[in-house]
């Protein structure tokens, strides 16, 4: 079995995963030994120290409680360490038994090697959760070529390439775990994505949850944390069958025999039932597509199309609150689950030239930049902008006799540094001088598959360092990723009289010292009412320091600034002569 130049597209989905390649020019997805091409994304680590994945892996999981990894993708980016009996795995080690059966499939399939792949990530994944999933696909032995975002996979497989020289299109994606909604923008054949917006912990998941919690409920009169693995499985089971069965009728049978003790349960289940257990959830999307469409600036009435993406996009309430949103029926033309599976396949096609190339443009969901004097965040390549993208600026010592400079790195929408997250720190060295004497030039790069490299560079000395970002940098829970933009829209009126005030204040601490100073140079070379004015002037500033007023203390400080105009005239006569 030789190697192949082809790429393999790989959907690394929450609740299950496929794989495919292009062949002979057509992107097909590969079915395993029993027929199905989706491979459910469980993993169980036997006794005997076996793995299995997928069905196998879902069957042995009633069996053995406690061995079993399911929807590890929610998981990706943590630092952590998870136990199945004896066994201690990283997500991502997790995730890459995942796709080393997916490999293993494709291999069989094809009686050929495949050593390179295109894996799908959700839009909204953040930096650790990225690398993390890069790190599954070496350690299942491939290259990662590229890490597609799962809208921009789903806009390839429904072929909007095709819809003419210029569209807008949205992108709505509820799969097993995450959600994910995307504005999209084909442009002489570029794919652009103009925004995107989503959760990473909401998915349809969380519907089989509340149904099964409610079904546990009206059988024991209790919460399904109270019952062990084996029962919570067969209730997860049943609300999983039950969900799908509704997608396609109004009411349906529940039937759980013998679930514990020789305990049977049977209830009749309406759609109108499920509907108001899933609603929270389900309405929880509308404010992320409303967000996404505000921050691509375009008007649902203004859309070409709208797609939807995941399994959970067959339950009827999904697609009437898609309709409401975008103001249009949605393409409905793809398999749901496979969708995004195919977008990757056809990429991956792209990337190895057996497919024309259709140029997709992603972009970082939050901002990105570093700390600066007085706490503030300074923003190097703001949320939504097109990747890859390299950008950088120029900074300066703020104290004299400072030999390196601190480079925080932080990604995040709010305005003060401590309200971001951190996803790294390192120094700058440079021979200490007067205040402003250094420059340190910092450059953000951001590549296809949205990682990021941070370089600092002594521009005197040409020395550089690099941050490195590490798997699980940002130690941050995942719903945290979707609730940051919301938080800055809260807090925005706070945030910008605290930014506004910051820099006010610094504008002061600077100035009055200088002021100071330059009183006692100029000596008698200025009158007693211009000193007189300018002591005036410095009270003013100093009385609004301690107001608490950004807009009272930027007056105060323009205020000097216009009185020592004179001042600094006479000490720049001096000066020369």
């Amino acid at each position: 079995m030789g190697l192949t130049m082809s790429i393999l597209g790989i959907d690394l989905g929450t609740t299950n995963s496929l794989v495919g390649v292009v062949d002979s020019g057509f992107p097909i997805l590969f079915a395993d030994a029993e027929g199905r091409r989706l491979t459910p994304s469980v993993v169980h680590y036997g006794e005997d120290g076996e793995v299995l994945v997928g069905a196998r892996a879902r069957r042995a999981a009633g069996a053995v409680a406690g061995r079993t990894a399911f929807s590890v993708k929610r998981r990706m980016g943590e630092r952590v360490n998870l136990r199945f009996g004896a066994v201690e795995a990283a997500p991502e080690d997790v995730s890459a038994e995942i796709l080393k059966h997916l490999k293993s499939v494709a291999e069989r399939a094809a009686g050929e090697a495949f050593e390179r792949a295109v894996i799908t990530v959700p839009a909204y994944f953040n930096d650790a959760q990225r690398q993390a999933t890069k790190r599954a696909g070496e350690l299942a032995g491939l290259e990662v070529v590229r890490l597609l975002a799962e809208p921009t996979a789903a806009a390839l497989a429904y072929g909007l390439d095709r819809l003419g020289e210029r569209a807008k299109v949205a992108v709505y994606d509820l799969g097993g775990g995450t959600f994910d909604v995307s504005v999209l923008e084909l442009n002489e054949g570029v794919f652009q994505v103009l925004a995107t917006d989503g959760d990473t912990q909401l998915g349809g998941d969380d519907l089989d949850r509340v149904l099964a919690e409610a079904l546990y409920r009206g059988a024991e009169g209790d919460g399904l944390e109270s019952a062990d693995a084996g029962v919570a499985g067969r209730f997860l089971d049943a609300a999983r069958s039950a969900k799908e069965a509704l997608s396609e009728r109004e009411e349906i049978d529940v039937r759980i025999p013998f679930y514990a003790g020789g305990r049977s349960f049977e209830a009749v289940l309406t759609r109108a039932e499920f509907e108001r257990l899933a609603r929270p959830w389900i309405e929880r999307t509308r404010g992320h597509c409303v967000a996404a469409l505000a921050a691509a600036g375009v008007d649902s009435a203004e859309l070409d199309a709208a797609v939807l993406v995941g399994g959970s996009s067959r339950i009827p309430m999904v697609r009437a609150l898609a309709a409401e949103v975008f103001g249009r029926e949605s393409d409905l033309s793809q398999h749901p689950d496979e969708a995004v599976a195919l977008g990757a396949v056809i990429q991956g096609g792209v990337l190895s030239g057996a497919l024309r190339e259709v140029v997709l443009l992603d972009v970082t969901p939050l901002s990105l930049g570093i700390e600066t004097f007085g706490g503030l965040m300074n923003v190097i390549i703001p949320r939504n902008t097109t990747i890859p993208v390299k950008r950088g600026e120029m900074f300066t010592n703020a104290a004299a006799g400072q030999g390196a400079m601190r480079v925080r790195v932080l990604q995040g929408e709010r305005e003060m540094a401590r309200d971001n997250w951190e996803l790294g720190v390192f120094e700058v060295p440079f021979a200490p001088g007067a205040k402003g004497s250094a420059r340190v030039g910092v450059q953000f790069s951001l590549d296809a598959d949205g990682i990021l490299t941070v370089l600092g560079r002594d521009t005197a000395t040409g020395t550089d360092r690099v941050l490195e970002i590490v798997r699980g940098a940002v130690d941050v829970a995942d719903e945290r990723v979707e609730a940051m933009v919301g938080e800055s829209v809260e807090h925005a009126f706070d945030d910008f009289n605290e930014r506004l005030w910051t820099e006010a204040k610094l504008k002061s601490d600077e100035l009055l010292p200088a002021v100071a100073q330059a009183l006692e140079l100029a000596g008698d070379a200025i009158d007693g009412g211009e000193r007189a004015e300018i002591e005036r002037a410095e009270a003013a500033v100093r009385e609004a320091l301690g107001g608490g007023a950004a807009a009272e203390l930027k007056r105060a400080n323009a205020e000097l600034d216009r009185a020592t105009e004179r001042l600094a005239a006479v000490l720049v006569e001096r000066a020369l002569g």
